[in-house]
Formats: structure tokens, sequence, C-alpha cells
């Protein structure tokens, strides 16, 4: 007793034995979903029309449930019904059926070809699904489906729940439903079979109407008709009688410049194989009453031929092979490679060979040697002449990843400028055709802006299709570093050479465009400026007149070359002796030519040749005057100074430059430091203008450069007269001003004279270099926007032919997702990957739009009229899971069909023998066999629903909707049906 008296054993322990059970639990978890979902009390709507399962919207809800430690997930299937639908029903009609049960009966919607099995077996709008949760596990036991069972039993009374709810059995793949649906004093249970073999008495008609009634056991005699809807489903898998209208690629025709079908600049499309695998065609009678057609193990009435409703469905391919397709996986593959173009080719193509490295010691001689500047012949073969005989060297011609006749039919579609013409002849024809033709301002030749690529006439784009081409067909990576190697060679020729590069725009760089062909611009640029100065010089050297291309050109300030066209040259001193590795780089003119270069500016003021006048008494540089304004001090005109225009740049430049910037901080020096690098074209405008106006102020300058920071206000004087007085702004009299530092620095040196602002030789060198060091995978990288591009103007091209909604639908995605992807300098491949995924879509659609075309002869049609009814089938065959053909068999579509199969069958029925063993069997044979052979093949399916509505259990219960849907298949066999009884009056 002692231990009574401690304080712990106080505790009592009781047990409670009303506590629910875990099968209670689960019980009351499924009532508490149904609560939470409003399926409790009457459910009502409207009858249902016709084809909604296949129009409307069907959604649906999950939950998860368990039993005990077994997860459960239950789904709420239903179709989306307009608002009012749901109160629709008048509340008087108590003892109206539940709607499930009603929809049982429901002939409007059988054979729904995309729904949920259960609303294809059962007709129903709405219902509940528990299932276990993990996709291995399965209810195998009978008790337990029985527990299951009668749970939802009890939670369906216990609701009052109207919805039916059914219980997934067995394994997944085996579809096998029991359920349950409860109304006022009714149930319908939900029962299957599922098997593997068919009873052979279950194969026709009338062994299921024999199973279908035994089932019921309806007391009443005779019993009322059944109504039945029955599908026989027939596929059409032998096409190879029809031409597929894809042609293979004709590889061999590439060479020697007969593209074919494969031209370069033009991707490939469609697909390698057929697209379309199978024709499904379901021949329907929908309302059949018992008695009226016979089907059993004997005969049947069953034509297809006579069946009121035809529907067709196709089967696609599994990702058939499609030409653009292969082409934009294999080209995007080449951004992941990591070889450089050395690596790849070999490191020892370009080296030396052995004598020419000997041969270095007359090197100083040869330099200092005097010889006439040539002036080559631009042939395709001249173009990379010098680089084909070092990698010949190294490796046999064989070897060479691109043979010559596809290299130089590539190099003519890219450089078509380059023909054996002398090179005068060329020049004129190489800056007419750089960029002189407008660009076409059509959405699709914009698309280089949103994409980021290249305009589509250009040489960047060009590259791009050559290179996706090469790497598909001429050697892969090893083609590309090829070409890319010559297209890099020729590059540093037209720049030493000085022959512009076709198919690109004039003017700076263009930033909407990728970084490549910014840097081919920058190229063009340095290569027109240095042509410019050459010319000049070249001009200046043989003839002398004032009238040529070194006088001042006065065009105006916008021509990128004018300042260079102005600095005219020094006499005798040949050109290629002046250095262009120097940063302070002054183009240093004599007396003599400054004053030949500013004749027609200063009106041959009375200058004499030959000696100097001081600064300010020689204007120099002038364009023109400006027309309205005088300088204050002199009052003399004022004039518009030659001017140097700003250094072109890309866009990797100018991020360079701002970081530079960036980086100095915001110390005083740093300030002062960014606003000096910021104000070098500033300075030599005011330079420039010095030397055009002498004796001019920066109020001068101010008001001819910035208007806005000169101030003028009406004043009146002492003598009382109104004057204009004009001021700096506030921004200009700080102290320290940048502009005044600026001014005051600036000597009168006109633009000729100055610091080039643009370096051409050192961006062209730095261009050049960065073309050389690009591996395949920096190139792929560049060029994936003007491929993307190119394939999205193809499909947009290939729909045009077909006219198919959904694809211009697709197509717009396309470029909306692309423009979003492409604006980011390095997109990522998961991305990249859809948008090309999405291309290959399009592509396989069109491309089995074709097939169809082709196969229901659409072409062919003689009447316009057909020929539309064809193509609108052809349409919706690709856009719907079902179409229905009109007139059944005997529409047009119908009797296409109808031949099909019937020359399928033609085919299949000439058995595989010798031709002697078919030469041997007499005509009468052979027409007897042909006699017997059917138009169709036996059904590959076979879909019956018997309905009826009959009193069960006893004759005086409630007439009640009973039904049974079989389908039977070469290898499977269900029925699924649903049986309804009485349980007030039993």
């Amino acid at each position: 007793m002692a231990a009574d008296s401690e304080p712990d054993s106080e505790v009592f322990e009781i047990t409670d034995f009303t506590t629910a059970s875990e099968w209670e639990r689960f019980i009351s978890k499924i009532e508490e979903v149904l609560n939470d979902w409003k399926l409790i009390g009457i459910s009502s709507g409207k009858p249902l029309e016709k084809g909604v399962y296949t129009t409307g919207v069907w959604e649906e809800k999950s939950d998860e449930i368990s039993f005990a430690d077994f997860k459960f997930s239950v789904t709420h299937h239903y179709l989306v019904q307009e608002p009012g639908d749901r109160d629709g029903r008048e509340e008087g009609v108590e003892d109206a059926l539940p709607l499930p049960m009603q929809d049982l009966l429901c002939m409007n919607n059988d054979f729904p070809p995309r729904a949920h099995c259960l609303v294809r077996w059962y007709g129903l709008r709405e219902f509940v699904v528990i299932a276990p949760a993990a996709n291995n596990d399965a209810v195998l036991s009978e008790s337990k489906c029985n527990l299951l069972l009668s749970s939802v039993s009890i939670a369906l009374g216990n609701t009052g729940c109207q919805v039916p709810l059914f219980v997934q059995i067995h394994q997944k793949w085996r579809r096998m439903y029991v359920g349950e649906c409860q109304g006022p004093g009714v149930r319908t249970d939900f029962e299957m079979v599922h098997l593997r073999k068919v009873p052979s008495q279950y194969t026709h008609l009338s062994g299921l109407l024999d199973v279908f009634k035994s089932k019921i056991g309806c007391p009443l005699t005779p019993l009322p008709p059944v109504s039945m809807a029955i599908r026989l489903t027939y596929v059409l898998q032998d096409w190879q009688q029809y031409f597929w209208p894809q042609q293979p690629p004709d590889i061999d025709a590439l060479v020697g410049g007969e593209v074919g079908g494969l031209e370069f600049g033009k991707l490939p499309f469609g697909a390698c194989e057929d697209p379309i695998s199978e024709l499904h065609l379901a021949t329907t009678w929908p309302h059949l009453t018992e008695g009226v057609i016979v089907d059993n193990d004997v005969y049947s009435d069953l034509d297809p031929i006579q069946a009121p409703q035809w529907s067709v469905r196709v089967r696609k391919a599994d990702n058939p092979q499609c030409l653009l397709g292969d082409f934009l996986n294999e080209f995007f593959k080449l951004c992941r490679r990591k070889e450089s173009t050395d690596e790849i080719l070999g490191r020892s193509a370009f080296e030396e060979d052995g004598k020419e490295v000997a041969d270095i010691t007359h090197a100083l001689s040869k330099l200092t040697e005097p010889a006439p500047v040539p002036i080559h012949k631009l042939s395709v073969t001249n173009m990379v002449h010098s680089a084909k005989k070092k990698i010949r060297k190294h490796r046999g011609v064989d070897e060479s990843p691109l043979n010559n006749e596809v290299l130089n039919t590539i190099l003519l579609f890219l450089f078509p400028d380059a023909v054996d013409k002398l090179a005068e002849g060329y020049e004129s024809r190489a800056s007419s055709s750089a960029g002189s033709n407008p660009p076409p301002e059509n959405e699709d030749y914009n698309l280089f802006s949103q994409f980021k690529s290249a305009p589509s006439d250009s040489l960047t784009y060009k590259l791009a299709l050559c290179l996706c081409m090469i790497n598909f067909y001429h050697g892969g990576v090893k083609g590309v570093a090829h070409l890319w190697q010559e297209f890099v060679l020729e590059m540093r020729y037209r720049w030493e050479n000085n022959y512009l590069i076709p198919g690109l725009a004039n003017g700076p760089p263009d930033l909407r465009c990728c970084l490549l062909h910014q840097k081919l611009q920058m190229l063009n640029c340095c290569i027109e400026r240095k042509k410019a100065r050459d010319e000049g010089k070249r001009g200046s050297v043989s003839d002398r007149s004032p009238g040529g291309s070194s006088g001042d050109t006065g065009k105006g300030a916008d021509h990128s070359g004018d300042y260079l066209k102005e600095t005219d040259k020094e006499v005798g001193k040949s050109w290629e002796s002046w250095s262009d590795s120097e940063e302070e780089f002054f183009e240093c003119l004599s007396d003599t030519e400054d004053l030949k270069g500013n004749g027609q500016d200063n009106g041959k003021k009375g200058a004499k040749e030959g000696s100097k006048e001081p600064v300010n008494l020689k204007p120099e540089g002038r364009l023109h005057p400006h027309g309205k304004l005088t300088l204050l001090h002199p009052g003399e005109p004022l004039y518009i100074p030659i001017t140097q225009e700003p250094a072109p740049m890309t866009e990797d430049l100018l991020e360079e430059q701002s970081e530079v910037l960036a980086k100095l901080g915001t110390s005083a020096e740093g300030a002062h430091l960014r606003a000096r690098m910021q104000s070098a074209c500033l300075l030599s405008d005011m330079e420039s203008f010095k030397a055009a106006n002498p004796g001019c102020c920066l109020e001068d300058f101010v008001r001819w450069y910035s208007p806005r920071d000169y101030i003028e206000e009406e004043v009146v004087d002492e003598k009382g007269n109104v004057v204009i007085k004009g001021e700096l702004s506030a921004r200009m009299k700080i102290p320290s001003n940048m502009w005044v530092e600026a001014w005051e620095t600036a000597k009168p040196v006109p633009a000729r004279r100055q610091k080039r602002l643009f370096d051409d030789t050192r961006e062209a060198e730095k261009v050049l270099h960065y073309l050389a060091v690009q591996k395949p995978a920096d190139l792929a990288r560049h060029l994936l926007p003007c491929i993307i591009h190119a394939a999205v103007l193809k499909v947009k091209e290939e729909e045009v032919l077909e006219d198919i909604s959904s694809v211009k639908k697709i197509i717009k995605q396309i470029i909306s997702h692309s423009s979003k992807v492409l604006r980011f300098p390095n997109p990522e491949d998961k991305k990249l990957e859809e948008i090309i995924a999405q291309i290959m879509s399009v592509e396989a659609i069109i491309a089995r739009a074709r097939s169809l075309k082709a196969k229901f002869g659409v072409e062919k049609c003689e009447s316009e009229e057909e020929k539309e009814d064809l193509q609108r089938f052809v349409n919706c065959l690709l856009e719907q899971p079902e179409v229905s053909v009109l007139g059944a068999g005997r529409g047009p579509a119908g009797s296409v069909i109808h031949k099909l199969f019937v020359n399928a069958q033609r085919i299949s029925a000439v058995p595989p023998l010798d031709e002697e063993l078919r030469r041997s069997g007499s005509a009468d044979e052979r027409r007897l066999n042909t006699g017997s052979m059917s138009d169709f093949p036996p059904p590959t399916g076979r879909e019956i629903i018997l309905r009826t509505t009959v009193p069960r259990p006893a004759p005086y219960s409630k007439p009640l909707p009973q039904r049974m849907y079989s389908v039977l298949t070469k290898e499977d066999f269900r029925l699924a049906g649903a049986f309804s009884a009485d349980t007030t009056f039993f």
C-alpha cells in the first residue's frame, strides 16, 4: 500500500471503447472531401447536347486521404457547365432520377473520341474516383475491394451525395473500376469484366444481348425492347501504294553548283518518313432496336458501307524524322562542342613549311626592296590560294573536310562579287552592292531585330545557313571549322586589299543584330575608311587636280568617310610607309596641300602658297556657312566645320567602355578622368570649329553645338533701345567646367590634322583576331538566332501553301517566345530547345497535312467544290481528334476512304509466292479468290452499348435505366455494366 501514497500513482488510464476505428475515420474523410467539394444533395442539370463531351471543357480536382497508412487520391472529374445549369431544375420534381442515371440513357454522346474511359463506358458527366495514390500500389484482394465499396456506400448514404463514386482496383494499366451511385430510393451498381481472351459466344451482338438480359434478370415478359448503339473500327495501315510526297534530298547534286532541292541559303523542309502511320475508320449505327439487325456467329448485317455514320481519326507517327528539325538539332549540338578550330583541323595546318622558315635571313632585304603594289584578280581560287597550299602540304587534298567543288560553291554564294575581273571593275560593283538596296520593309524581314539575328539578305545570315548545311551534310564540325578558316582568310584578304565585304548595310554596326554581324560591319567601316585614305593618296600622287577625290566634298558631315576624303595627301611620300601602329597618329599635310584642300571653302583669301600664315588669319576645314549665325566679336559669318565622325562601336566595345568608366569611381580625380575620356569627341569638334572660324569664342561654339546652353534675352540698353543679350547657361559657368577646360586646351586644328578618333587599322586587327579565335561552338552560339530566324521564315513560307489556322497560332507563339529568349546574350539551352521543339512540331503538322492531301487526292479533284470539301476534311483531321465524314461511305471523302481500303485489301490478298506459282493457278480460280474478298478487313475494334429501362428487382419496382458497354479488340475484352435497382420496393 506504500505505493498508493506516492503522488505519481494518482493518474488513471482511461480506455475509451467509443474511439473511431481506422475504417470509420476513412469513411469520415471521404464525407469531408465530398462536403468540401459541395457534392452533397440533389444533382441537377440540363439534358446533354450532342457532342458536348468532345467540345466542352473537362476539369478535375484532387485531394489525398489515407486508410491507416495506405494513401488514396480522390479525384473529381466533371464537365464544366453553365452557371444556370446547376440550379436549373425545379424543386417540384422530387421523384426525379439522379442526373447520372439519366446520363446512362442519353444517346447524344456515345463513343466520345477524347474523354476519360469512364465517360466513354458509362456516359457520365461527373464522377469521383478513389485510387491508390502511388502508381505501383494496387488493391488486389477481394476483401479489400469489398471494404472500399462498403466505405463508398456508407459515405454516399450519410451525405446524400448523388455523384457516382468509383474505386480503382487491380493494377493501374487494367483500368478496372467498381462503383456506386445513390439517389432517393434508387441505387446503381457499376461493375466490370476485363479479359485477355474473348469467349467465342461474346464476339457478336446476340451473345452480348443474352448476357445483358440475364444480368438484368427482369421478371417481366415480354421484356421491354433493348436499344443498341454499335461502332466497328477498321484500321488502314498499308499506305505503301500511295506515293509519299517528300523526296529524300539528293546529296550528290550539291557538288558542282547544281544544288537541286537543297540550295545553299535555303533550309530543307518536310518529313523523311510518312508522318501518318494509320487511318482509323469508325462506322457507327447510333440507334438500333433489338430485332432490327442480325449479328451472330454465322451471319452479320453490319456492313460498314451501309453504316449511317462514318468518322475518321489518324494516328500520327511518333516523332517522325523531319529535315528542318534535324538541321536545327544538329546545329544546336555544335553549341556544346569544346574543341577549337585548330584542334579540329590540326595545329600544323597553317604553319610555314621548313624551307620557308629557313629563308627568314632574306626577310629584311625583301622588306627593303621596292615593289609595285600588285593589283590582284579577285577570284574564289585566289582568295585562299596560299592557305590551301599550306593545308595541302600537311594533309592530302582528299583528307580536307570540304572538297573544292563544295567549298567554291559556298564561297561564290557568300561572295557573289568574287569574279575574275580586274580590281577596278570590281570596286565599282562592290561599293554599290554593299547595302545600297533599301531593305524590304515587311514584317518577316524585320524579324531580325526581334530575334537579334541578322537581316535575311545579309552575309551573316547566308553564312549561318551554309554552316548549318555543311554541319549536316559535309563533314560536321570539321567541315564547319574548315569553312570558318576560309571565311576568316577571306576577311583578312579583303581588309588588306581594300575590298568591301558584300551583304552588309552601310554605316556603323547595327546593335539590333547579333555580335558577329556587328563585327563584320565594323570591319567594313574600317575597310571603307582605309580605302578612302588609300584612294585619296593614290589620287594625290597620280593626278593633282583640285576636282579629284581628294578635294573637300562638301556632302555633309553625316558621311562616315568625309573627313578622310578631305584629308589630302603629302607629295612624293609612298602611302605604305605611313605607320599605322603609332597611338598618336596625325595625318599631317604640307601647306600646299592645305591650300588646295581649302580652296573651295575659304574663297582663296590670298594666302601665299608654301608660306606659313598665322593660324587665326587662315580658316581651315570649312564645310559651309551656317546661314543664320555670325561670330559674336568679329561679326563674320559662322562656318560649320568638317568634323570627325565618332568612332563606330559594337555592343561588346560599348559594354567594355562603360565598365572602364564605372571603375573610375566617384572620386574627384576619377570623375575628372571620366569626363576627359568622354570629351575626346568634343575636343576634336572644338579644334575643327576653331580652325574653321578664326577669332571665335566659346559662346560661338556653344551656339552651334548646344544651342540650349546659350540663353538669349531682350534688355534695354543705356540709349533705351531693346537689344538681345546672350550668355552661357548656368551649367557652362560652373568653375572648372569641362567645356571651358576643353576650349582652353583646344588648338585650331582641322579634322584632317587631328589624331583619329577611330583608328581603323587597330580596330580591324581586333575584329580579325576576334574572328580567328572563335571556336565552332562560339560560332554556332552567335549564329543560332539567324538559324532560328531562317527556320521561322521557312515554316511561314510553307504554311502559306497549306493555310492551317492552328499552325498560324503556333508560329505567332514561336516568334513571341524567341524574341524574349534570344534578346539576351547567353540564352539557356533549355529555352532554346523549347523553341526548336516548337518549330519541329509545326513542321510535323505541315508534313501531315501534305501526306493527307496526297492520300486523299485533294489536288486531283476535278470539281472545285469537291476539292474544297476534301481540303476542309483534311484540315479537320489535323486539328480534331475525330472527324465525321459527310455522307458517310457515299460522300467525297467516304468514297476516297473506301478506295483506300479496297486497294489495301487487294495488296494484302496477293500471296507472297514466286511468280511461277502465281501464274500456275487458272484464271477462274483467281477470279474466285478475288471475288470472295471483302472491301474491308475484319474490324479491329467492336464497341456496343445496350440500354433499356426495366423495373428491378421486382415486377412492381420502379422502372430504372440499365446499361452495358462492351469493347472487343484483338487482345482485350471488356464489359462495363451499370445496373440500377429500386431500394424501396424490392
